[in-house]
């Protein structure tokens, strides 16, 4: 399988379970529909490049974009306390079933969001990984 689909398949395995002690939604590839309650994560944008160094094996670096919408901006401290929650499980990945995984990177942004009739927060992590063997 390719590298950034186990990755993503791995995150959104982990994040589903989370989301299920936490009562909180997970979605992937498109957006919730209209009224799916907040806060919710979604897990849509990842990247991957290859370094093409090795015949048997893709060496590769991934990208991954986790985002989570809180219709409480006023509570931002409860949005910040998930994405901590998220950061976590991002670092205590290391393998999937056909490579491992080093993390080499991670950022994070909490932005006012007025896409709606109601004012959100949107919280965004940006996950770095790399490749290092099967």
């Amino acid at each position: 399988m390719d590298p950034q689909q186990e990755l993503f398949t791995r995150l959104l395995v982990d994040l589903t379970a989370y989301g299920k002690e936490k009562g909180i939604g997970v979605y992937d590839s498109i957006l919730p529909p209209e009224g799916t309650p907040y806060p919710f994560i979604y897990l849509g944008d990842v990247s991957q490049e290859d370094d093409m160094g090795n015949k048997s094996m893709i060496f590769a670096a991934c990208t991954v974009m986790i985002h989570v919408f809180s219709d409480q901006p006023r509570r931002r401290g409860t949005l910040s306390g998930i994405l901590s929650d998220i950061r976590s499980i991002c670092r205590n990945i290391e393998r999937t079933s056909g490579y491992a995984w080093r993390g080499t990177g991670m950022s994070q942004q909490i932005l006012p969001d007025n896409t709606t009739a109601v004012p959100l927060m949107h919280g965004v992590i940006t996950a770095d990984f790399t490749t290092i063997g099967g």
